[in-house]
C-alpha cells in the first residue's frame, strides 16, 4: 500500500479454524527495537501479513467513542502503556501555520480524544506513514528535513506532551526533491529507509549507508523484513536485499513484473500497489505481490532465490486492481480490491487507464502450495480501509460501503464496520459507524489493541470500535 499522506495533501467471538498448514503463533520481531507484537507496525508485523494475534470487535462490535483529530491518521500504534498514537496529516498546522502538515497525535484510550500533537517538518510526503513504534513506545518517523525521529510522550504538568527524543540526519543520502517514504527495523538493530525516487538505505548507530535503484524506479510501498533479508517493491521490480558488511543495502535478486501501460483507477502510482508480503514455509519462505497488468496477476516467489512458486489472476469477479497490502495467514492469502476507488486528484501520480471506473470492490482468498495457487472464495465486500486479520477469532476487520449500485457516488452514504470470516469469505457483522463524506475511510489503516478494540481513523474522526 502506498503512502497515504499524499491522499490528504488533499475492525468474545467464535473461533474459526485456521488454514490446515502450520501457522506461526506470533509475528516475528527483532530481539530489540520494536514495541508490542501486533500493535507496533502498520502492516501488523515485519512480514507485512496485515494480521494480529488478538481478537477483534467481531460479531458483537459496537462503536463506543469517537473524536475529531483535525486530520487524517494513516497509521495508529499502541504501546505498552495502552496509549494510541497516530501518524496523521493535519489539515491545518499551527507552528508554523500551513496546510496538510505531518503530525504525530496522541489519543486518550477511553474517549479517543486527542491529548497531544507534535507537528513535524513538512516535506514532499509524510514518510512516517510507514513508521513504527519502538521498544520504548517511541514513534519512529521521518520528517521533511531528511531526519529520522523518535517521538516519545510523557505526562507534563496538567497534560500530555509529545517530544523528539532522538534525531538522526540522513539528508545527505536524499537528493533534492526526494523524501523518505518507508521505514522499518531489521533483526540486526538497523533502521532501513526508502525514498520516493529509489534510494534504499540503512542506519546503524547514527551512521547511514545507501544505494540507488535504477533511474526511473520509484518507491511508494512499505518495506517487509525477515531475519535474512528485506523485500523492496519499486514501480518496476521486486527486490530481495540484504545489508552488506558496512550496512549498505545489496541486491540478492531482482524480478521485474507487468506494470501495465499506465496507472490503474483505484491506485496511486503507475506500478504495483502492494507492499510485499512474506509468508509460507517457515513463516517467510515465500513472498507475494500483485502486479499492475490489465488483468492483475498474483505472483509468489521463493524468498531466498526469487524462483516463481505460482502465478494466477489475482481477481475473478472483483475489481481488477489493488492498492492494498496482501493479508497472509499460514499458506493462505487474502487480496482486497481497490479498483475504481476515487482518491483526490492531487493524491495520484499521472493519468489512469481507463480514466475512470466504478468501485465495485471485492476480496478473494487464494491458497498457495508447491504445486500452485488455488482460489478458495471471492466476495463482493467494498472495503475502504486496509483490512486487518484477527488470528484470535479468524475474522477480517475493515470499514467499507454497502453493495455497489450502478451510478452511485462513492463518497456519499453510510460507512460500515465489516467483519468477514477468513475461512468462508462470508460477512458476519455489519455495523453502521458513520456517513461519508465526513467519515470517508480513505483507505486508512487501523490497529487492533490487545483488548480487541479497533482504532480506525476516517477522514473526519478517530473511531473506537470494540466488543
Amino acid at each position: 500500500m502506498s503512502t497515504f499522506a499524499a491522499v490528504v495533501a488533499a475492525v468474545l467471538t467464535m473461533i474459526v479454524a485456521p488454514p490446515a498448514t502450520a501457522v506461526p503463533a506470533a509475528a516475528p520481531q527483532p530481539t530489540t527495537g520494536v514495541g508490542p507484537v501486533g500493535t507496533s507496525l502498520m502492516h501488523g508485523d515485519l512480514w507485512s501479513t496485515d494480521s494480529t494475534p488478538f481478537h477483534g470487535p467481531g460479531r458483537t462490535a459496537r462503536l463506543v467513542a469517537s473524536a475529531v483529530p483535525g486530520g487524517a491518521c494513516a497509521a495508529t500504534f499502541i504501546g505498552r502503556d495502552g496509549m494510541p498514537v497516530s501518524l496523521c496529516t493535519q489539515f491545518v498546522g499551527t507552528s508554523p501555520p500551513e496546510f496538510a502538515v505531518p503530525t504525530v497525535a496522541l489519543f486518550d484510550p477511553a474517549t479517543a480524544t486527542p491529548v497531544a500533537r507534535l507537528q513535524l517538518t513538512k516535506g514532499g510526503l509524510l514518510g512516517g506513514v510507514y513508521g513504527y513504534l519502538d521498544s520504548r513506545d517511541r514513534v519512529v518517523v521521518a520528517d521533511g528535513s531528511g531526519a529520522i525521529l523518535r517521538v516519545a510522550h510523557r505526562r507534563a504538568g496538567s497534560g500530555w506532551q509529545l517530544y523528539v527524543d532522538d534525531r538522526v540526519d540522513v539528508s545527505a543520502h536524499i537528493p533534492d526533491g526526494d523524501a523518505i517514504t518507508g521505514l522499518a527495523p531489521d533483526f540486526a538493530h538497523r533502521v532501513w529507509f526508502a525514498t520516493t525516487h529509489g534510494v534504499v538505505g540503512t542506519v546503524t548507530g547514527g551512521r547511514a549507508r545507501s544505494m540507488h535503484l535504477p533511474p526511473g524506479e520509484d518507491l511508494g510501498n512499505g518495506l517487509s523484513v525477515r531475519e535474512s533479508g528485506v523485500s523492496v517493491l519499486s514501480t518496476h521490480a521486486l527486490y530481495e536485499m540484504r545489508a552488506g558488511g558496512d550496512g549498505t543495502p545489496q541486491v540478492v535478486w531482482r524480478r521485474t513484473y507487468d506494470r501495465g501501460e499506465a496507472r490503474r483507477p483505484g491506485q496511486l502510482t503507475w506500478g504495483s500497489g502492494t507492499t510485499p508480503t512474506y509468508f509460507g514455509p517457515g513463516g517467510d519462505g515465500w513472498v507475494a505481490i500483485v502486479d499492475n497488468g490489465e488483468r492483475p496477476q498474483l505472483t509468489v516467489y521463493h524468498s531466498d532465490t526469487g524462483a516463481t512458486v505460482c502465478r494466477m489472476a489475482a481477481f475473478g469477479t472483483s475489481g481488477q486492481g489493488t492498492e492494498n497490502s496482501i493479508i497472509a495467514w499460514g499458506d493462505s492469502l487474502v487480496i482486497p480490491s481497490t479498483y475504481g476507488y476515487q482518491y483526490p486528484p492531487m493524491a495520484v501520480t499521472g493519468p489512469s487507464s481507463p480514466a475512470d471506473a466504478p468501485f465495485v470492490g471485492g476480496s478473494t482468498r487464494i491458497d498457495v502450495s508447491d504445486s500452485g495457487c488455488r482460489r478458495v472464495w471471492e466476495n463482493g465486500d467494498r472495503l475502504a480501509t486496509l483490512p486487518r486479520l484477527s488470528r484470535g477469532d479468524g475474522l477480517i476487520n475493515a470499514l467499507g460501503y454497502g453493495p455497489y449500485v450502478p451510478g452511485s457516488v462513492q463518497q456519499l452514504g453510510p460507512v460500515y464496520y465489516v467483519a468477514t470470516d477468513f475461512a468462508t469469505g462470508k460477512r458476519v457483522r455489519t455495523l453502521r459507524v458513520g456517513d461519508a463524506p465526513i467519515d470517508e475511510p480513505l483507505e486508512l489503516t487501523g490497529t487492533i489493541a490487545r483488548d480487541g478494540t479497533l482504532w480506525q481513523a476516517t477522514i473526519g474522526r478517530m473511531l473506537k470500535i470494540t466488543r
